[in-house]
């Protein structure tokens, strides 16, 4: 899978949770080919930062106040992007959260068992519920683009396949809520991503690599950087690449 589209410019691209990390440097890519970039994040006073750290290179960047935790704030997004732009061309859900390890780099003992109810809600609350809300609540103005991207931030660890095998990398990271967020969000790429087939919109799935964030921890061998590399060319893919898969650096990762 090769990214031919290097030029962006007149593309609109929403990015949530960007002002840090992958989001950020995502949305800082984007914004290198071209692309008027949209800063999602929850707190104001670092959205702003975020957004004003790329105007500051020379870069297109607005910054919009967007908590997956308020429905509201969909609707907020949409009224925005239309009023301002009358299109979406690129969505990239990159806000997560993982509440049972602070890390990926901590997580322990399998405790499938004995996981808080709260905790698998609160975290399918974000990582999937919001996710499917906002893009269900933009998706009639990705339609207005030609060519609409979806790129859904998922994981490794929402992998069944890898996670079945005794011999995968992952087969011990058994994070259970944070895991199944991951499966059902591959899920949700490939049934939108079969609904929208006849259309010019491709929908998929993302993993970014272990990366040196807060969410991977100071163990992981990839920089942020290279953990926004795949975002990046699944947002820019040609009008004959793929839809309804999931990938890491233009590999496809078994689901």
């Amino acid at each position: 899978m090769e990214n031919q589209k290097t030029n962006l410019q007149g593309k609109v691209a929403f990015i949530t949770g960007a002002n840090r990390a992958i989001g950020l440097e995502t949305a800082r890519g984007l914004a290198k080919l071209g692309a008027t970039v949209i800063i999602g994040a929850r707190d104001t006073e670092k959205g702003e930062a975020a957004a004003e750290s790329l105007r500051v290179e020379g870069l297109a960047a607005e910054f919009l106040l967007n908590d997956l935790k308020r429905p509201e704030d969909d609707q907020t997004a949409y009224d925005y992007i239309a009023n301002r732009h009358g299109k979406l061309d690129i969505l990239v859900n990159n806000a997560g959260i993982m509440v049972e390890a602070p890390s990926a780099s901590d997580i322990g003992e399998n405790e499938t068992s004995k996981l808080p109810m709260e905790q698998l809600r609160e975290t399918f609350d974000i990582n999937f519920f919001a996710q499917v809300r906002l893009t269900q609540a933009l998706l009639p103005l990705i339609h207005k683009s030609a060519s609409g991207r979806i790129v859904n931030l998922s994981s490794v660890l929402g992998s069944l396949t890898l996670h079945a095998n005794p011999a995968s990398p992952i087969y011990s990271l058994k994070a259970f809520a944070y895991n199944a967020t991951k499966t059902a969000l591959n899920a949700f790429t490939v049934h939108l991503a079969h609904e929208l087939r006849d259309t010019t919109i491709k929908v998929n799935s993302a993993h970014p690599g272990w990366v040196q964030s807060e969410l991977g921890g100071k163990l992981a061998p990839l920089g942020i950087e290279d953990g926004s590399l795949t975002s990046i060319l699944l947002a820019t893919l040609p009008d004959d690449g793929p839809t309804g898969g999931f990938f890491h650096m233009g590999e496809a990762l078994p689901w």
